[in-house]
């Protein structure tokens, strides 16, 4: 198939904390959380579960062939996954009566960081508020998302595997939390190739540096110090060019600061989404 025939992909989510009763009540306000390319969100986000669920009815979605999302068909496009989530956050509060003015706010890390980026920027969208974290406007170079793509659909996501490990985790972080890393490097080796090629194939057409004036809602852009993919200059980017936007730096974080240090992004993005 060429790349410019592209679908909207399934995505599968989960009530990561609250109970369907709490879609339909006023208890908390929603939070729409997403992974990055390779991983699963539970294992990226249920080390920040706990400083989070007092606050928040967590859902979780899963990009296509990840975690207990289905593998897309075809290539996708970050404009449609934004597309797939609200369509499953519609279903979601539709299936439980969520009121319309139900407070509800997306966080998405990397990949899905660009998604909620995405989501910031549109008229219609249902959530006022978005977090930005170990993301960027333009992730990386085209032809480098492009070899990615090749070598994944020929060889599989193993050979992922040591690179994200480097890329992944701030020094020491690995030896001190193994069990964590573990996880989270299983959900990677696990992924559908295929869909984890369309996925880099939607980052290689990704940028919406010159669309950040346009946006509007609350943004808050998280990054790592120790991040090679999306250093902090990115989100310092984000904050300079958004009209309603602020970056904050987490320190001993890379790439994946809800796993990396739970304890400061959970209070950062309360701080952020309830003031």
């Amino acid at each position: 198939m060429e790349l410019n025939e592209t679908s909207v992909p399934e995505l599968t989510a989960s009530l990561m904390s609250g109970s369907p009763h709490d879609l339909a009540s006023e208890a908390r306000p929603i939070l729409v959380v997403g992974p990055s390319l390779g991983t699963s969100v539970s294992a990226l986000w249920q080390p920040a579960l706990d400083q989070l669920a007092d606050d928040f009815t967590v859902i979780g979605w899963d990009l296509p062939g990840h975690g207990n999302s289905r593998a897309s068909s075809a290539p996708f496009t970050i404009e449609q996954l934004a597309d797939a989530v609200e369509a499953l956050i519609a279903a979601q509060t539709a299936e439980n009566a969520t009121p319309d003015d139900h407070p509800m706010y997306c966080a998405g890390v990397s990949l899905s960081g660009a998604v909620s980026l995405e989501l910031s920027r549109r008229a219609e969208s249902r959530f006022s508020a978005h977090a930005v974290i170990c993301s960027a406007a333009k992730i990386g170079q085209p032809e480098g998302w492009t070899e990615r793509a090749d070598l994944v659909a020929t060889a599989g996501t193993p050979t992922m595997v040591e690179g994200s490990a480097q890329r992944w985790f701030a020094p020491g972080f690995i030896d001190k939390h193994p069990d964590v890393a573990t996880t989270l490097l299983d959900s990677l080796q696990h992924a559908d190739r295929h869909s984890y090629a369309h996925a880099c194939r939607a980052l290689s057409q990704f940028d919406l540096r010159e669309q950040l004036g346009t946006i509007t809602r609350p943004v808050l852009a998280v990054a790592g110090e120790q991040d090679a993919v999306c250093p902090p200059a990115e989100a310092h980017f984000i904050a300079e060019h958004a009209p309603n936007a602020h970056a904050q730096v987490l320190s001993d974080v890379a790439h994946l600061a809800p796993a990396e240090d739970p304890e400061n992004t959970a209070g950062l993005l309360k701080e952020h989404f309830l003031g």
